[in-house]
């Protein structure tokens, strides 16, 4: 299998199919980023079209420095800031940020999403990376431009600050502590 990187030169000398592979690759990854940073998943495909657009308007400045998967979170970084600075001064930002449906989502999903949304936007950022992108200590570092150590440690702090989060609901909601690690009652006959 080729590599990002060499398909990113090959579609800088002109190759049609070097950038519809790396649209393949990163089309759901990059809708995920959007959509869970957004609950809007008609803004998340238009942003995720919005970064592929930018990629073709930059493919000639394009130096391979850095992975292709970390120039494109970088862009996105950027699309999604620009996005919530249009949404606060337009004044949806409180529609755009409310709870999102759960038809059929287990209870313990809702009650992490939840948790998540209580933490600092920094802390809920380099979490969401590391763990919903995926994103290695390394690529998290230079997307944000901070020492690898940084990320370990506002990393640490996060887990701690959702960790605290969750506990503190779970006292205060027996539901969710019986609930906790029961399985979905429509989903008990699929195990």
């Amino acid at each position: 299998m080729i590599s990002d990187e060499a398909l990113m030169l090959e579609f800088q000398g002109g190759s049609r199919a070097a950038f519809e592979e790396l649209f393949a690759r990163y089309r759901k990854p990059l809708y995920g980023f959007f959509g869970r940073r957004l609950n809007n998943p008609e803004r998340a495909e238009d942003l995720a079209q919005e970064t592929f657009l930018a990629v073709i308007r930059a493919a000639s400045r394009y130096e391979p420095r850095a992975l292709v998967r970390t120039y494109l979170y970088g862009i996105a970084l950027k699309l999604l800031a620009a996005e919530r600075r249009r949404l606060l001064t337009s004044r949806t930002f409180k529609q755009s940020a409310r709870e999102p449906q759960t038809d059929g989502t287990p209870e313990c999903v809702l009650w992490v999403r939840q948790a998540m949304e209580k933490l600092d936007a920094p802390e809920r950022e380099i979490l969401m990376l590391r763990e919903y992108e995926q994103l290695s200590y390394s690529d998290i570092a230079e997307l944000l431009r901070i020492p690898v150590n940084t990320v370990r440690s506002r990393l640490f702090r996060s887990r701690l600050a959702l960790k605290s989060h969750l506990e503190s609901e779970s006292r205060t909601n027996p539901a969710l502590r019986a609930g906790a690690g029961q399985p979905h009652p429509e989903r008990r006959g699929m195990q």
